[in-house]
């Protein structure tokens, strides 16, 4: 990386030696989340160099772009069958779409919220069932919402379990400059204009000089949102 980048912050840890300890603490009850965003792909390539059998999960919410899973593959590729997939119960997805249609997302906060617990939430708690610890790739400057999460939290809304996000002070330039060292396989949606990538109808590219998240949920204001894999969450 940069010599000139700055990784030494009030209260901050290097990621590689957070994942070392977390990995030596938890494993085998330890599990990444992986959305093959850039960050986490940087965060599955430092667990994989400490423990190439750290689990490792990812949610299929039946809407992802082609591209996610282009990515998908790649990984697979390189660090072999590694990522356990999660799907969202097939009734509620039924049930859901019987009553309000494809897109009843975009009527309110309210109801995308509940797309996104049916899609995203339930199946997280599945991959976390029986977990003491899981990782995330989040970082402070993606949003407004995450400006106050901590390297390492106590995550109430899964049972107390302890929530590691490494690379939460790191900024983007610090993520790329990974992802070119090791020239790891990244989602070509960037290369379009995106920030930050989730299912395909919720996630538009970013025009310069909006935030980082300005792309996700766009009918929305800024502290809106999260999905709600990302809550109660306390800092220790």
């Amino acid at each position: 990386m940069d010599a000139a980048v700055n990784l030494v912050r009030e209260n901050f840890r290097f990621p590689v030696d957070l994942l070392r300890e977390a990995i030596e603490k938890h494993h085998p009850a330890i599990t990444l989340a992986c959305s093959f965003q850039a960050e986490d792909i940087v965060v599955l390539d430092m667990m994989h160099r400490l423990q190439p059998y750290t689990k490792v999960f990812a949610l299929d919410t039946g809407r992802l772009h082609d591209e996610t899973y282009d990515v998908a593959e790649q990984i697979r590729c390189r660090y072999g069958d590694i990522v356990e997939w999660y799907f969202p119960d097939k009734d509620a997805v039924q049930k859901l779409l019987g009553a309000k249609g494809l897109f009843s997302f975009r009527d309110s906060v309210e109801n995308r919220v509940e797309c996104c617990f049916i899609r995203k939430v339930e199946p997280l708690k599945r991959a976390l069932k029986g977990m003491t610890a899981w990782v995330t790739g989040l970082r402070k400057e993606q949003s407004a919402t995450r400006t106050q999460v901590a390297q390492i939290e106590v995550d109430k809304g899964n049972g107390g379990i302890l929530k590691y996000n490494p690379l939460i002070e790191w900024t983007t330039q610090e993520v790329w400059a990974y992802v070119r060292e090791h020239r790891l396989p990244y989602n070509k949606l960037y290369e379009r204009g995106f920030t930050q990538i989730g299912c395909s109808p919720c996630t538009t590219p970013v025009f310069p000089g909006e935030d980082l998240r300005a792309g996700r949920w766009r009918w929305e204001q800024p502290e809106h949102k999260e999905c709600g894999l990302h809550k109660d969450g306390s800092g220790i």
